[in-house]
Parts: C-alpha cells; structure tokens; sequence
C-alpha cells in the first residue's frame, strides 16, 4: 500500500553503487540537452526564456517519483508550450506579468485535471483523441511551430495577426525588406553544428555544443549591441511623428482599458440590482468603448509596423554621442559605424529621452539568478473560466505524448506501466511546478530517449537532472546572457522536425478511409484556424465522433455463405450465391436505441425481396449488448417474421445477451430450441426442415460463387 501511494520506494530492491552511478550520469546527460531545449521552449510558449528553467525545476523530479515510468523524462515539450500560447494570448500580452501569472496558472489547472483523472481511474478518457485525430494536429502543430521561428531566424519583428498564415506573410515581407544576416548566420550555424553532430557524432549532446559555440561566438563580435538615444538624436522628424503617435494611441489604449474595468464593475453592480436599463445603457457603452480600442490597437499597429521599416545609420559625434540619420542619408563626407539601427518598439510607451534602439542581434540577455520563491499561484475565477477547455485539451494531449513514450520504452525496458499513476505523476508535475513558476509541462520523446540510451535504470536519473537545473540556476545563469535568440529559434525547428511524419496519413488511409480523411481535416483545420489551435482538435473529435456514431447506426448487416475456407462469409463481399430458403444473417454491432429499427429495416427487405425464404438464422456473435429497446424490436420481429410464415432462429449468443433474453423471458417466445451455440449447429437443425431439394447445391453447404 506504501509503495502504491510512493512508487519510488520500489526503486531501490537491489539498487546498488553502479546503479546509483549510472542514474546520476545519465542524469546529467539529459539536463546538457534539457537546459537549453527549456529556454527554447519558454519563447515558444510566449515566456521569457529562464522559465523554462524553471519549469525543468520541479516536474522533472515530481513526475519521476510519482510515475510508473522509470525512464519518462519530463519538462517542457513543444505541442504543449504551443498550446499554452494559444490558450493565453486572447487574454494577456505574451511576456507581460499577467501572461506569466495566467501561464502559471494553467499549468496547475493542468496538474489538477490530470491528478483528478489519475486518482478516479479514468486514464481512459484519452482515448477520445484518436490517433488520426493526434496525428494530424501533431504535423500541423510542427509546422506551425517551425514557421513561428522565421522572425527570429531573420532577426525581424512583426505584429501577430488573427490567424497564424497571416502573421507568417508578415515575416516573409519584413525578411524581404531587411534580413539581419548575422542573426541568420548565427541560426544556421546552430543547425549545421547539430546535424552534423546527430549524424556523425550521436552520443555527443548536439544542442549543448551547438549553443555553447554560438554563445562563444556572439560574447567575441559583440552579437547585441543597444543603446539608448534622446529623441533629438533621431535626425528624421518623420519618425519622431510616429513615435509621438505611436505613444499618444498606446496611452489612450490604456485609459479606455482602465475605463472598460470600471465600467464592468458598474455592470455587475446594476445586473445585481435588477436595473435593466442602467445594464443596457452601460453595455452600450462598453460596446463603444470596444470599438475606439479596436481602432486605437489598429493605428498602434501601424505606427509600430512603420517604425519597424524604418532603418538608420549610426553617426559618433565628438563627445561620444550617437546620432541616427535615415539609411543612405549620412552628412556628405561622413563615414558611419557600419551598423544598421532599428528601433525596438513593443506594446509598451516609448520613452522619448531613453529611446531604445539596437544595432545588432537578439540575445537571451539577463536571467535573474537562483531559484524562484515557492508558493501557491493566485486563482482568478473569471479566468479559470475561458481557461479550463485549453487546460483539459493541454491535460489528454501532454498525457497522451507521455504514456505513448513511456510505453514505447517499456517495450524495450520490459518495465509495466500504470497509465492511471502515470496521469498521477504528471499531475503532482504540474502542480508542484505551478508552485515554482512553471508553466505546463509532459513527457519529452527526444529526451526520454536520450535518458534511456544513457542507460537510466530508475527515475533517480530526473532527479539528478532537476539537480543539474537547480546548479545551472544558481552559478551559470550569467554564462547564458549572450546566447543567441536564433539559436534557440533553430533548437526549436531541429526539435519538431521528427514531430512531422507524413506516413502517419497513408497509415490511417489504408486501415480505413474514413481515418484517413479525418487525420487530414484534423490538420487542415489546425493549420487554418491557427493559432486557436484547440478548434483543430475539437474538428477532429467531432468528426471521430460523427463517424462511430454513424457506424453504430449503420451496422453491417450481411448475409453469410459457405466461402471456400470452409467458413462462413459475407455473400456480397466475396461474390457467393445465397441460399433461396435460409438466411444466416450477422449483425456486426450491439442492437441498442440507435440501431435497432436499422436491423428491422434489413429484415423486412429481405422478406420482401426474397419470397421463398422460409427460415431465417440470427448471427449473434457480433451482437456483445443489447438494451430495452434492442429487446423490443427483437420481440417485434419475431411476431412479425413468423407472422408472415417465415421461421427464426439465434446462434452464438453470448452471456450479457442472453441474460437480458431470460430477464424478458424472450428466450420463451423465440424458443429454447431455437437458439443454437454455433452457426454450424444452427445450419444443421434448420436446414432439414427449411430446404427445398429443388435447390441442389445449398450455398450454406457447398461453395456456389457467381459466375
């Protein structure tokens, strides 16, 4: 029972020096490849970069003691940091403090969800995401993830739009404009280091080397270099207007959002009251509000896009000043710094005496170091709300990325899993990582894989990573500053192209058509709808749904004839002829609400279309349930058969059926001596009294093909 509630106790039956030795190593191995990945993975979920180290902190360790897998390594994982973004842009500006708090907050929503599914045995419940459905998000989700790295990649910066392909478009078009090609160089570089080491050197951790060399690189050149300038330094009056606009609509955005907040207050004050024409009066109100934001937010986004455009030449004055003139517009007989100048301009009021402008690339910059304070999120109902779809969408696919590796593993490990405790283990994750300032987290195919061919014997090995973590948070934050935004770009990109597989959709289309169809909406839809990533998969749901549904109404109902193994087949399927007097009909389903009138239908076509039908045999085999209305219908075709002077017989019923049969006492009815064990048996009662020798080869004995 102690070992149920903490699983790790079992690690340590016959755990010796070399063991605890070879954990700790492969510990270690997997934090090279964690660290790194983790910060990536934050930007991908709009998260300043340490929080993924902070995320790499805790789940680690608390998935590996609470699991059943011995090898799962846990941490950020690019599907789920995508759906975080998704699931908190609508509500928070990515990388401000509200969008961090709501992050973390999902991420214990997520715990909970799982743990709660975990404790009440439901693991289960992932089985609503099919794989067709799984397959074609994750392919989409890889190239929506790659394509959000191009503006790193170029070292250019755009608004998002609504949908993702358009917010793409924008990055092509600035790449076109201006290209900073050190920042590219930089990404390429990260590349080639890691595919070459991948394929030449695989025991070496690729993504380490590829980082540490750049980060070399870009602390040598002076990759970053910004400064910050008075306005009066910007020789161009034309930016200088766009600036003083720019701020004047971010500053009215503000007062209309503070305005907005008091408003709702009033509204819910009035709707408690029952005033009604005070609750129109301020909603009309709000409406308008909503309006002048939208058309404020628009204007905030040209002035932005335009300052963007714009690109400067940096001048040294006597004093040590710079001064920026417009590209190729330089004093005549003056030599600038070789550097091209940009303004960095966020969501936020530029400040005019401290302008920041860069002429150089994006680094990671400061993380502030040690650990991060432990303490309970705080919980905002209105939020829980629009949040809990996305953190039960987050929950089933992290756990379903999860308990697919760790079965994987357990193939080669021979180790059993427990999905159930699995879905515990993720859960206290979660939960304990929300208390650290991690945002959602599951299983790593990538490193799972790197903890195994280490040799990880137990999941003592994540704790050591946890470890390594907490070292790296501790001394080496500093070492991580100039680390180049684009390596991390192409960390990312180098990490989901295994997540593309195109075989997955001829797999699903040659088991069954329909699969094949869906895998493919699944991921139109998810790529289409972008980055309200949740619709994809509600699409593919749906349509799994929408089909089992149909194919439970819509059984097959065949008619069965002697085939030339000797058994008993489908007479339609294989071409047979079908005996004139006895039809061996099988219904391949349970015989329930939804279904029950469709097996009457077939059987009064049947008696129509065949005149000198004389027995008719139920196959029961695939019948494995039946309700009050399945036992209903029965009965009235029982009457109704017989009535028209057609006998009826089963065969093959099995246990829970046949029970419902005696509890109804329709075993009476149809006659003990009408219900057979076997088709065979069947055949053989029914065919002495039913066949007419003028047929001379019955197909339900002898192969009679069509010609």
């Amino acid at each position: 029972m102690i070992e149920k509630v903490f699983p790790f106790i079992g690690w340590f039956r016959n755990y010796g020096k070399d063991a605890f030795k070879t954990d700790a190593i492969a510990g270690l191995t997997v934090a090279l490849v964690l660290i790194p990945q983790s910060m990536a993975y934050a930007q991908l979920a709009g998260l300043p970069s340490y929080y993924g180290l902070y995320a790499s902190f805790l789940p680690p360790m608390i998935a590996a003691l609470f699991g059943s897998s011995r090898q799962l390594a846990t941490g950020p994982v690019a599907v789920v940091s995508l759906m975080t973004s998704a699931s908190l842009e609508p509500l928070a500006t990515a990388g401000s403090e509200g969008y961090i708090a709501y992050a973390v907050m999902l991420a214990l929503m997520v715990g909970i969800f799982q743990l709660s599914l975990g404790i009440l045995r439901l693991g289960l419940v992932v089985n609503f995401l099919s794989h067709p459905v799984v397959n074609g998000f994750t392919n989409a989700a890889a190239i929506i993830i790659a394509s959000s790295q191009l503006s790193k990649m170029f070292g250019v910066y755009v608004d998002k739009a609504e949908h993702h392909y358009e917010t793409i478009m924008r990055v092509c078009s600035a790449a076109f404009h201006y290209t900073h090609w050190p920042t590219l160089f930089m990404g390429a570089l990260a590349f080639a280091i890691m595919y070459a080491l991948k394929k030449f050197y695989p025991k070496i951790p690729n993504v380490l080397v590829a980082v540490a060399v750049t980060t070399l690189i870009s602390w040598g050149i002076g990759f970053e270099h910004n400064e910050t300038i008075p306005h009066s330094r910007l020789t161009s009056p034309e930016a200088v207007g766009m600036i003083k606009n720019f701020n004047h609509s971010v500053a009215e955005i503000t007062r209309l959002g503070e305005e907005r907040a008091q408003m709702n207050q009033q509204l819910d004050k009035a709707r408690k009251a029952g005033d009604v024409i005070r609750v129109l009066d301020i909603e009309h109100d709000i409406n308008v509000i909503n309006v002048q934001m939208k058309r404020l937010k628009h204007e905030a986004h040209q002035y932005r896009a335009q300052l963007r455009h714009m690109h400067f030449e940096g001048l040294a004055q006597a004093d040590g000043s710079l001064m920026l003139y417009p590209k190729d517009s330089l004093p005549a007989g003056s030599e600038g710094d070789g550097r091209t100048w940009r303004i960095k301009i966020g969501n936020k009021i530029l400040d005019t005496e401290k302008l920041p402008v860069t002429g150089g690339g994006a680094v990671v910059g400061t993380v502030p170091k040690g650990l991060p304070s432990l303490r309970m999120p705080k919980i905002d109902m209105g939020v829980i709300f629009h949040l809990f779809p996305y953190a039960a969408i987050i929950s089933l696919l992290g756990f379903m990325e999860a308990i697919s590796i760790a079965k994987a593993m357990a193939a080669k490990t021979g180790q059993r899993l427990d999905p159930n405790q699995e879905l515990i283990g993720q859960g206290l994750a979660n939960i304990f990582g929300a208390m650290g300032k991690s945002y959602p987290t599951s299983g790593s195919f990538s490193r799972s894989a790197v903890n195994l061919q280490a040799g990880a014997l137990t999941g003592l090995s994540s704790v050591f990573t946890s470890l390594a973590v907490v070292i790296t948070l501790l001394f080496f934050t500093p070492l991580l500053y100039h680390l180049p935004q684009s390596v991390l770009a192409a960390v990312i990109m180098m990490a989901v192209i295994g997540l593309i597989n195109i075989s997955g959709f001829v797999h699903a289309w040659h088991a069954q058509r329909y699969d094949g169809i869906i895998s493919v909406l699944s991921f139109i839809c998810t790529l289409a709808f972008a980055p309200h990533l949740d619709k994809g998969i509600m699409v593919g749901v749906v349509l799994s749904l929408l089909v089992f549904l149909y194919k439970s109404m819509r059984p097959t109902v065949p008619s069965l004839s002697r085939h030339d193994d000797e058994g008993l087949r489908d007479a339609m399927a294989h071409g047979l002829h079908q005996c004139e007097f006895v039809d061996l009909i099988r219904f391949d389903g349970p015989l329930f609400f939804a279904n029950a009138s469709y097996l009457e239908d077939k059987i009064n076509d049947r008696l129509q279309q065949r005149r000198n039908l004389k027995h008719i045999v139920l196959v029961a085999n695939g019948i494995n349930d039946m309700d009050a209305s399945g036992e209903e219908v029965l009965s009235l075709l029982i009457d109704n058969i017989r009535s028209s002077g057609v006998d009826i017989s089963l065969s093959g019923v099995n246990e829970s059926v046949m029970a419902v049969l005696q509890r109804t006492h329709l075993i009476d009815k149809i006659g003990r001596d009408h219900i057979f064990p076997t088709m065979e048996k069947a055949i053989c009662a029914v065919h002495v009294h039913s066949h007419d020798e003028t047929e001379e080869n019955c197909p339900l004995t002898t192969v009679c093909r069509i010609a």
